[in-house]
């Protein structure tokens, strides 16, 4: 016997446990013979992470998909694994080194490469154990690390051969520094902060001799009247530290006020350095000035300027964010020597920026070259694990063309051979790909996998897969045995999760696992890592992966990309808002079916999941709706029949609920095989909660308590086969309680997780009718005594016209079904409707409840008139509210969504209540 309640706190662990013990998601583990194969990648969390809510949402839609197809006997592998996240990782490590007052720069690379591995091993991958809490039947016997030997064979495999290839080479560029890391860092790792600081406009004076005519005075349309003679340029900046690096300043080719002068030069302030003054388009004629100063080593936008106009790139700052003038070659290239330019060398070399910021703009007021000041709020680049503001910085980088690579995952998406779900995200990818940037994969880091790369005494580089190989070339390269110094650098994070999909399947070997799991089914992720992740393994898959024939194959066919989850509100969760959501906490709490049925239901196409915990617990309440259920089978007898045959059932009432189980079989399979998982799940709910639950089982009490032994056993048989069918139905949104349930039915054998997938096989369109005519009408007629107040005990005469034959003939078969679920006392037939009475239109007939007798008319439309009232007075002060420009425009997104969800609902009660008033009318 099924407990009272189900303990999901004490089934969980249990369940996971007979999961594992039974290897029940091994690769292939369930499948028929010759099965087709069917695999997911899991995106690898990071080793430092733990389960965020965008992780439980990723992974349970991921899990829906596994367990739907196992069900469908496929050769199943969901393959788990983690990312080795360098910085993240090793600024971990650092932090805890730091405790012990150990830095890595003392211990040496190898000794720290040691207690990173020593970290990794007692506490990484904690999220594992989390992904497991949440139900994921990843094969968790085939884990793998980015850092595995295996994998590094692969990362080796793939930069030697990209690199003889010419796809990987050393350049000198801008990157994101972060100088407190000391490292590049990836666009992903860079958070824009608004921040409240200043624009300084500076006076640059023009080369001697040379001067302009600027307007300072314009008519009504804009055109200048008066004009100055001006012997300088206006330039404004956020960063005046940079302006010791600039090297020109661009003007609009098409902005007249600086014709004259383009072609000439300015004389840079404190520096002395003669620069050009160039035309480009990047310049905005209408913002600021119109004449920008040009830093190439140092703005990503002037380095492109630079580029087309011919400008020197002068590094002007340190790795670690400090001026760096004295000894700097770029620098002091054809400077000429004067007092001012000493006074720079001796004032501002080796200052950290900041602190030269300050001093530069004092300086310049000093100079009479501070033209003026204006508050300015702007968005400045900070580094997302060391936090402060990151510099764009010139230095020598590994890249990748991944303008060449790029091109066939393109045609792959353009073709159609690789689908976006939802539609609207290829653009979005051919945005970013089309517009792509070499990319940068060298970091400065320890942790990670180092570059192949050998230099030899000339600074000759050798990349090999070995040391022993690079020596040989050397030798080769020299003729005789050369001292090799290897590369620090290790290779951005992205690079080695870029060849996810095919070095977890053993790759570059031949493997039994990368002949029958690749190409891969469906990559489930998030949009924020399309172009970091998706674009890249498309990228690697297609250079590296080709069939028999030498066609390049795809790593998938589908790219499922989900929302974010927001808090109830729409809100982004983040600790500073305080409003970040723990699954784990919501697990402990509610259990792991409700949590994930909450993010299933809620997972709409296009649409962020808003998530309130109350959701959660309202799921929760569904779980033990369909517990009750079981139970209450259970004591009415209701057990697994191996005999039982839906398609010769006889009672009206059983077939219409096999045919609405078939309808929800296709819905439920249809749902999922198009990614459309709130549909899903939502018509699971609907058929369990609505159909099964509240009037299946209730239409059957009386079979269950009757005389007629064959239609007890027949509907004890139908309820067992059809729960039994709910269980699988609902298995990959709640695999907990449903395996749990599974394992309490009688002469059940075997997991659940590998039991078949239903097949829709009934369809009795007549009884499906006829049961949902009279659901219907009961329904129309508890709706009526709800809304107009009608205490529960009181009965009343039911009036029914304009009735045809065949309803006539279903009020007389369903008479006692109607008198107990809707509270009649007797069903009279009429020609025409009785005054006083409430109506209702089901079909062809109007059914009358004269009411007059059972309440207080005057009074009831008294209280719903009131209730009216004050929801109508709310809803037109959040109208207003909601008109007010000011409002929507200052008011928090979050803020505002809510009040036009609160407007919706009372909108909604405003409806009900004015349709109960009107009721309450016609009875009286």
């Amino acid at each position: 016997m099924l407990e009272k309640n189900y303990n999901a706190a004490q089934s969980e662990p249990i369940i996971a446990k007979r999961w594992e013990e039974a290897g029940a998601f091994k690769a292939g583990a369930g499948a028929k013979d010759g099965a087709d194969s069917f695999s997911i990648v899991i995106p690898p969390p990071n080793v430092t992470g733990s389960l965020h809510m965008g992780h439980a949402l990723n992974n349970t839609l991921q899990d829906i998909l596994v367990r739907f197809e196992r069900m469908r006997g496929k050769d199943v592998l969901w393959q788990p694994g983690m990312d080795h996240a360098g910085i993240a990782t090793q600024m971990v490590v650092e932090r805890k080194l730091m405790e012990m007052q150990q830095h890595r720069r003392d211990m040496g690379r190898d000794k720290f490469i040691e207690k990173v591995w020593e970290w990794k091993d007692e506490s990484g991958g904690a999220i594992f154990n989390q992904l497991r809490r949440l139900g994921a039947s990843c094969d968790w016997s085939r884990e793998r690390f980015t850092m595995d030997d295996g994998l590094s064979k692969a990362v080796l495999e793939v930069f030697v051969t990209l690199y003889k290839e010419g796809l990987i080479y050393k350049d000198k560029r801008l990157v994101n520094w972060d100088p407190k890391l000391l490292t590049a860092i990836s666009d992903l790792e860079v958070e824009q902060v608004d921040t409240k600081g200043n624009l300084w406009h500076f006076r640059y004076p023009l080369e001697e001799g040379v001067s302009y005519e600027h307007p300072v005075a314009f008519d009504e349309d804009g055109k200048p009247t008066e004009w100055e003679t001006r012997n300088y340029l206006i330039v404004a900046t956020t960063r005046p530290e940079t302006m010791l690096g600039d090297t020109g300043v661009a003007v609009h080719p098409d902005d007249a006020r600086y014709a004259a002068i383009v072609g000439k030069h300015v004389i840079l302030p404190l520096v002395g350095r003669r620069i050009p003054i160039v035309a480009d388009e990047y310049p905005d004629p209408e913002a600021g000035t119109g004449a920008v100063k040009m830093t190439p080593a140092h703005d990503f936008n002037d380095f492109e300027v630079g580029k087309r106009a011919g400008l020197r790139a002068v590094n002007i700052m340190t790795r670690d964010g400090h001026i760096t003038l004295k000894g700097n070659e770029d620098f002091l290239e054809g400077l000429p020597q004067s007092d001012a330019l000493a006074t720079t060398l001796e004032d501002y070399d080796g200052g950290e920026r900041f602190a030269v910021r300050k001093k530069i703009v004092a300086r310049m007021e000093e100079l009479g070259l501070l033209d003026k000041v204006e508050e300015h709020r702007h968005m400045v680049p900070h580094g997302d694990r060391g936090g402060v503001p990151i510099e764009p910085f010139l230095t020598d980088q590994w890249y990748v063309n991944a303008e060449v690579l790029a091109q066939p995952a393109i045609a792959s998406v353009r073709e159609g051979r690789t689908n976006f779900v939802p539609k609207n995200w290829e653009k979005t990818y051919f945005e970013w790909m089309e517009n792509i940037q070499p990319w940068c994969i060298s970091r400065q880091l320890w942790w990670g996998h180092q570059i192949p790369a050998w230099y030899g005494p000339d600074g000759t580089v050798f990349v090999e897969r070995t040391e022993d190989e690079a020596k040989a070339a050397a030798e080769s390269h020299y003729g005789e045995p050369a001292e090799l110094v290897r590369d620090e650098d290790v290779l951005d994070t992205w690079f080695s999760s870029a060849l996810w999909p095919f070095s977890t399947l053993g790759w570059p070997e031949k493997t039994p696992e990368l002949e029958h799991y690749y190409q891969t089914d469906v990559l489930v992720t998030g949009f924020d890592i399309i172009f970091f992740w998706v674009a890249r393994m498309m990228m690697m898959g297609l250079h590296f992966m080709k069939d028999d024939n030498g066609t390049p194959i795809e790593p998938f066919h589908t790219v499922y990309v989900h929302a974010l989850v927001r808090d109830k509100h729409g809100a982004k969760m983040s600790k500073s808002k305080g409003n970040v959501i723990d699954p784990l906490e919501l697990i402990d709490e509610y259990g792991a079916d409700a949590l994930r049925f909450t993010l299933a239901i809620m997972a709409a196409q296009g649409r962020d999941v808003k998530l309130d915990p109350q959701r959660v617990a309202g799921y929760r309440n569904f779980g033990t709706k369909l517990w009750n259920a079981a139970r209450f089978a259970e004591m009415n007898g209701v057990a697994h029949q191996d005999d039982f045959d839906p398609l010769g059932v006889d009672l009206t009432i059983n077939r219409w609920i096999l045919t609405e189980l078939a309808r929800t079989i296709h819905e439920v399979t249809a749902g999922i095989e198009s990614y459309r998982f709130n549909e899903a799940s939502a018509a699971a709910y609907r058929f369990v909660w609505n159909q099964f639950c509240d009037w299946y089982l209730e239409l059957l009490k009386p079979v269950f308590n009757g005389e007629d032994d064959a239609a007890k056993k027949e509907a004890q048989g139908c309820a067992a086969y059809v729960l039994d069918e709910i269980y699988k139905l609902l298995h990959p949104f709640m695999p907990f309680m449903t395996e749990e349930l599974w394992d309490q039915t009688p002469g059940r054998k075997g997991l659940l997780c590998h039991a078949a997938w239903p097949t829709p096989g009934y369809l009795d369109e007549e009884a499906a009718d006829e049961i949902n005519w009279l659901v219907e009408l009961v329904s129309g007629l508890r709706s009526v005594r709800a809304e107009m107040n009608v205490p529960p005990s009181a009965v009343a005469p039911l009036v029914v016209v304009g009735a045809g034959d065949e309803t006539c003939v279903r009020l007389l078969r369903h008479d006692p079904a109607i008198k107990r679920l809707a509270r009649v006392e007797d069903i009279v037939l009429e020609q025409d409707a009785p005054k006083g009475c409430a109506q209702i239109v089901v079909r062809e007939a109007t059914y009358c409840l004269p009411l007059g007798a059972l309440i207080d008319l005057v009074a009831e439309k008294a209280r719903l008139e009131k209730a009216l009232g004050k929801i109508t007075a709310d809803y037109e002060k959040i109208g207003k509210k909601l008109q007010n420009e000011k409002f929507v425009a200052n008011a928090r997104p979050d803020v505002v969504q809510a009040e036009r969800e609160k407007l919706g609902d009372l909108k909604s009660q405003m409806e009900k209540l004015t349709a109960a008033i009107e009721r309450v009318e016609e009875a009286g």
